[in-house]
This record gives C-alpha cells, sequence and structure tokens, in this order.
C-alpha cells in the first residue's frame, strides 16, 4: 500500500503527464482539420486547385503515416516525454514556416514538418495511459483522449472559420506554432513516463501482481513480435478504412462538399463539420467506457461500423438535404464513426504489454495511411468530373465521395477479422 504522500504523488503525476500530452493532442486535431475550414483562402493565396489542394492537404499525413512505427518503437524506448517535446518543437517550427509559405511548396514542407512533429503525441499519451492507470480503464481513457483531441478539431471548424474572417489564417498558425514550442517546454520539465521514474511502485506491484519484464533494448525483436502477430493487423485495416474517410473528410473534403453541392455558405458549412466532430468526440468517450463495461469490442464495432457505411450513401448519390437531415446525418457520422476507436484497446490486448507502443502505432498507421491516399485521391476524381471550370460542381463532388464510401466497406469487412479480446490482455496468464 502506498503512503498517502504517495498516493498524492501518484495522482497529480499521473494527471500531469495525461494533462500535458492531451493539450500536445489538441494541437494534433487542429492541424489535422484546419485545412477545411481555410480550403478557400489556401486555393487563392497558392492558386491551386482540388487536386493539388488534396496533395498540400496530405503532405501531413504522409509524413504523420512514415512515423507510425518509428513512433511506437521510440516510445517503447526513449519514452514519451521526450519524443513529445521534440516533436513538439518541431511541430511549432513547421506551422511557423506553413503560415509563412509563399508558394504551394514551401508550404508543403510546412505541413510535413507539422506531421513530423504532431506524428508522437498519440502513441506516447497511450503509452502514458497504459502506465499511469489501471488496464481495465485503458478503452475509457483512449475514448477521452480523442474525446479531448476533437476539442483541437472542433476549433478548427467553425470558430477557425470565423476567425480568419477577422485575422488572417497565417496569424492564427504562428500562434499555434509559438504554442507548440512551449508546451513542449512544459512536458520536458513536467512529464514522467512510468511511476519508476519518480521511485514509486508500478500499477501491476500495487494490485499485487508481478512487474512487467523491463523494456528491451533490443525493439526490433520486439516489433518483430507484434508485426508477426496475425491478429496485430485487421485493426490496421479498419482504421485505414474508417478513420482515414473521417480524417479526410473532416480535415479537407466536408466543407467543400457542402458549399459546393448544396449551396451552403462557408459558416453553415463548417458548423455542420463542427457539429459531426463534436458529436465524435462525445462518441468516443461513451464508446470506449460502453466497451470497457460490455468487455466487448467486436460487437460495438460492428454495429457502428455499419451505420458508419450507410451514412455515405446519400453523399456518394448527391442527395438533397434539408437543414435538419444534414445536422442528422454529420451528427450520425460522427456517432458511428467512433467504431474505429476500440482499434487500439485490442491491439494492445493481443500483444505484450511492454510493447504496446508498437502494438497501438501499427494499427494507427492505418488511420494516416487512409487519409494520405483518400485526401488526393477525392481532389482527383473530383477534378476529373469538373470538365474545366474552376468550381466544382454538385455532381463532381459527389463523385468524390465514392472514394470515401469505398473506404467504409474495406473497414466494414476488416473489423470482422478482430480478435474478440473481452477487454483483457490475451497474453496474460489469466487470460
Amino acid at each position: 500500500m502506498l503512503s498517502a504522500e504517495n498516493t498524492r504523488l501518484l495522482i497529480r503525476l499521473r494527471w500531469t503527464a495525461f494533462s500535458l500530452l492531451a493539450c500536445a493532442y489538441v494541437l494534433v486535431f487542429f492541424h489535422r482539420t484546419a485545412p477545411a475550414a481555410i480550403a478557400g483562402e489556401l486555393t487563392r493565396d497558392f492558386a491551386v486547385g482540388p487536386a493539388s489542394l488534396g496533395v498540400l492537404a496530405a503532405s501531413y499525413f504522409w509524413i504523420y503515416t512514415l512515423m507510425q512505427i518509428p513512433t511506437g518503437v521510440l516510445a517503447d524506448t526513449l519514452g514519451p516525454k521526450r519524443i513529445v517535446a521534440l516533436g513538439g518543437v518541431i511541430a511549432g517550427i513547421g506551422s511557423i514556416v506553413f503560415a509563412q509559405a509563399d508558394t504551394l511548396g514551401v508550404a508543403v514542407i510546412g505541413r510535413a514538418l507539422v506531421g513530423l512533429g504532431v506524428s508522437f503525441p498519440f502513441i506516447a499519451l497511450l503509452k502514458i495511459n497504459a502506465a499511469w492507470f489501471p488496464e481495465r480503464q485503458f478503452a475509457t481513457l483512449s475514448g477521452l483522449t480523442m474525446f479531448i483531441g476533437n476539442l483541437g478539431a472542433a476549433f478548427a471548424a467553425t470558430p477557425l472559420a470565423w476567425l480568419v474572417g477577422v485575422i488572417s489564417w497565417r496569424t492564427v498558425f504562428v500562434c499555434m506554432g509559438l504554442l507548440s514550442i512551449a508546451l513542449a517546454t512544459l512536458t520536458w520539465l513536467r512529464v514522467r513516463d512510468r511511476p519508476e521514474d519518480a521511485g514509486l511502485p508500478t500499477l501491476r506491484e500495487l494490485s499485487g501482481k508481478a512487474a512487467h519484464a523491463p523494456r528491451t533494448s533490443d525493439w526490433r525483436a520486439g516489433l518483430r513480435q507484434v508485426a508477426g502477430n496475425r491478429s496485430s493487423w485487421p485493426g490496421l485495416f479498419v482504421n485505414t478504412g474508417i478513420a482515414g474517410s473521417f480524417f479526410s473528410f473532416a480535415g479537407l473534403w466536408g466543407v467543400p462538399y457542402l458549399m459546393n453541392a448544396h449551396g451552403m455558405d462557408r459558416t453553415l458549412a463548417a458548423q455542420h463539420a463542427t457539429l459531426m466532430l463534436v458529436v465524435f468526440a462525445f462518441s468516443c468517450l461513451f464508446v470506449g467506457r460502453l466497451s470497457d463495461r460490455l468487455q466487448r469490442r467486436k460487437p460495438v464495432m460492428l454495429v457502428l461500423a455499419t451505420v458508419y457505411l450507410l451514412c455515405w450513401l446519400p453523399l456518394m448519390l448527391g442527395s438533397a438535404l434539408s437543414p435538419l437531415a444534414g445536422y442528422a446525418l454529420f451528427a450520425l457520422i460522427g456517432v458511428s464513426a467512433s467504431a474505429f476507436t476500440l482499434s487500439w484497446a485490442c491491439a494492445k490486448e493481443v500483444n505484450p504489454p511492454a510493447l504496446s507502443g508498437m502494438a497501438t502505432s501499427l494499427v494507427n498507421t492505418g488511420c494516416f495511411l487512409g487519409a494520405a491516399i483518400e485526401q488526393p485521391l477525392v481532389g482527383w476524381v473530383i477534378e476529373r468530373h469538373m470538365g474545366g471550370p474552376m468550381q466544382p460542381s454538385a455532381d463532381a463532388m459527389a463523385s468524390g465521395m465514392w472514394v470515401f464510401g469505398a473506404a467504409a466497406l474495406l473497414g466494414l469487412v476488416a473489423v470482422t477479422f478482430v480478435r474478440e479480446t473481452h477487454g483483457r490482455n490475451l497474453t496474460e496468464p489469466h487470460a
């Protein structure tokens, strides 16, 4: 048993680590979805069409995708504090470069630096959650993490659309860069990777269990073990389909779709996106808690993934949307997209706890691989159906939605291959 003083220390350090990394994750989501709100400004300032705009937005996702496995390795070896602090500085510099860019090429470099820097907080936060909180709360905490992160996405919708009407989008991104560097400094000074780093026993020891084996220096063997586990892989394809399409739509194409296909002004279109993101955030919180209480992962994912696929039908068909129907549809997309957030718990629970960083980073790769492919692909499809004018028609925009429908189908099929863990780590003796 811990003394009262050590109990207070454990709680304080636990929530300090979670809070600072969660704040860094808010910036991750802001940068991920901001292009949707400023698509018009980017098109104007860099004189680009839909395909080039998709490439600019996707430059963030390409580097983010490439960094997922290295991030898992670094989280399991160097620890969350070091990689998040370094990443915050890189993202801050990238945001400032993006804000000051006068050509598309420089803007792409800035976005890529942002993608590199913000590729660390999520996996690091999952690692912090696994080290500082009881295992039975992992899916709930994953949902809380997504809820907090989506506060950044919500700010990058309606509030950002309003803000760029008052000040330049460039000023906003300079401020975000400085904030990122400030958070990196606080992370370096205040975060501890594990209770042991503060002289405290592990949570397993506090619950009467033997401590996990120490982190291995042979990260290659750990990565081979995770990659060689067939149960690790379905979550990657769930995320490629569901998370990839959701991030692409929320982060770039949702607002332009509503403006061009349904004649909405930017404020109204951004309100739809904000509603979708806010509902998604609350759904992540609810779904993680529901899954932990039911001690079931797969059935929850199957129901939500099916609804998510059905939501794309009216968008693919270009169906008319009344104001009420539009808000209802976007809210339902937000609810059902939360299906993919259980993939991290599933990946963690089919691999040894010491390899949780690599396991979650493997499936997390799918989120950004999907977005990196789908954002420019949708732009290319739209341009193919434009027939020349710079302003896409309703039919051209609807044609791009078929890419997202196909991705949603991929995600649903992948869910059927997910291994049910009943909320426990299957590598543990009690499993």
